[in-house]
């Protein structure tokens, strides 16, 4: 037997981000590794990530996943991006649309020739230049036209609403063809070696011993490896984010098939709207330190577009991190490692960042240390990097109706954030870290629409004529209007490529 057969893998517990982890390696390993799954059916899973981010797309190329298929057997819309109601004041509305603003074709970035003209009143707002956002608000759709590079239709960029439990059966399926074993039980106990303190096997409810050398915890909440045994620890960030209970309710279908998640900030926090193929996904996030959970399901069941189709279903969490991702022989990867509220859809995207990571740094037997702490510094980074831009839409507001809103907008934020928006406010800068996850458009559209209004423009933009860069802004404008005039609707897309069939 050779060295890869030996060394085994262990992944406890399935739903989004067991299946996630376990289709990835199987298709990477290619059947090198033994690949083992434990989950019990009697544990519900949290059915987190029902909206994602256009980096899914890596992911489902990393699968060579035929994308319509996917579509039909998860129920799923297309995204164009996130509508924001009521966060920068009662009655605003903006998109944080994907991809890119304008075209750039000169000196600066293309936004700051926008905020000069928009400060000097000649500009229209953001939305007019962005395809994703200008297909939004017509609920149009098309994928990227790559033989286009010249046109906006090149610059489409989509990600998905779908449902996480058929997702997850999704993915079982494709893991199971590719020799992943799932065994069904519940966990009773977890050994651990005297010597070092590393993971040696799992105990079953029916006294089935499960051993292995990478044991990859995706127990959600629960955290049954990563902390119930290894006491790892966590930081908490509930003071940056005061936000601590979900109530999730599915509801029937509205008329349009919008292709974006809308937002609706709240009294206590805000509401998520998330339209697939069969119905909507509603949620409730909110703080029990301002708000009654009776009180935020009533204002949950009474903002629906449909006759709710469950339950109404309470989570609670605590935002933040694991202290260690990776600890001794185990990776926590989902809910186990962290939680970070899904305003902007990411966590999927967290799990997704956590596979690609373990991949990277993927532990030869003896488990160097080396590799483990540049995946924790990695993890680490990811987290930072998504908290602070949760932070932002809730410091970034004017609201003051509600002891929750005046708590965000005077709350003490981290340096790293303060920094960024008062870089925005001097001359429309926006700086990007590394490879951060949120581009320049992305901060932009939210610092924006969510009323941090820049003092002046970039220096160097006045290169330009003032009628230059008119005409300049109108021509975009009008290209983008033309593409989106000749997009289907995105009902009539889905339709005709990627319709679930009925009954399913």
């Amino acid at each position: 037997m050779d060295k890869q057969e030996d060394f085994e893998i262990v992944i406890v517990g399935g739903g989004t981000s067991g299946w996630m982890t376990a289709a990835a390696l199987a298709k990477v390993l290619k059947g090198k590794y033994p690949i083992k799954l434990v989950e019990s059916d009697e544990i519900a899973t949290i059915g987190v990530g029902e909206a994602t981010i256009p980096m899914i797309n890596l992911f489902n190329r990393l699968l060579d996943l035929d994308e319509d298929q996917f579509m039909r057997e998860t129920q799923a819309s297309f995204k164009l991006g996130i509508e924001f109601v009521n966060w920068g004041q009662l009655g605003d509305r903006y998109i944080h649309g994907f991809g890119v603003i304008g075209q750039d074709n000169w000196t600066v970035d293309f936004h700051q020739y926008w905020l000069k003209q928009y400060l000097a009143g000649k500009a229209k707002d953001l939305d007019h230049y962005s395809i994703n956002t200008a297909a939004c608000h017509q609920n149009k759709f098309m994928r990227a036209q790559h033989d286009m590079p010249n046109s906006p239709l090149a610059h489409i960029a989509h990600a998905f609403h779908f449902d996480a439990g058929l997702y997850a059966k999704f993915l079982r399926k494709f893991s199971e063809a590719r020799g992943v074993t799932r065994i069904e039980g519940k966990i009773t106990d977890v050994v651990t070696r005297d010597a070092d303190g590393f993971i040696e096997s799992l105990v079953l409810q029916n006294g089935q011993k499960i051993e292995g050398n990478l044991f990859i915890d995706c127990s959600g909440f629960r955290a049954l490896l990563i902390e119930d045994a290894l006491k790892t620890g966590y930081e908490s960030w509930s003071h940056w984010l005061p936000c601590d209970r979900a109530i999730a309710i599915p509801c029937t279908s509205a008329k349009e098939l919008t292709p974006y998640t809308r937002s609706t900030a709240r009294s206590a926090g805000w509401q998520w709207r998330i339209p697939l193929q069969h119905r909507i996904g509603n949620g409730h996030v909110f703080s029990s330190q301002f708000m009654s959970e009776d009180e935020a399901t009533a204002l949950l069941l009474s903002n629906l577009d449909g006759a709710p189709m469950a339950e109404p279903r309470t989570v609670k969490f605590a935002a933040g991190k694991r202290k260690k991702a990776w600890n001794k022989n185990c990776i926590s990867i989902g809910l186990s490692s962290g939680f970070l509220e899904p305003l902007e859809s990411t966590s999927i995207h967290l799990i997704q960042m956590g596979i690609a990571h373990l991949l990277t740094y993927f532990p030869a037997p003896g488990f160097e240390p080396e590799d483990t702490d540049a995946y924790n510094r990695v993890m680490n980074q990811e987290y930072d990097w998504v908290r602070d831009f949760i932070i932002l839409h809730y410091k970034a507001t004017e609201r003051n109706d509600s002891p929750f809103w005046n708590y965000c907008r005077e709350m003490e934020v981290p340096q790293s954030l303060t920094e960024r928006m008062n870089l925005f406010r001097s001359h429309g800068r926006v700086h990007r870290e590394g490879n951060e996850l949120f581009t320049k458009v992305s901060w932009l559209q939210v610092m924006h629409g969510q009323r941090i209004h820049p003092k002046a423009y970039h220096p160097l933009t006045d290169l330009l004529s003032e009628d230059e860069i008119q005409n300049y802004l109108e021509e975009v404008e009008g290209v983008i209007k033309a593409c989106v005039n000749v997009m289907p609707t995105h009902a009539d897309f889905i339709a005709k490529n990627c319709a679930a069939s009925a009954g399913q």
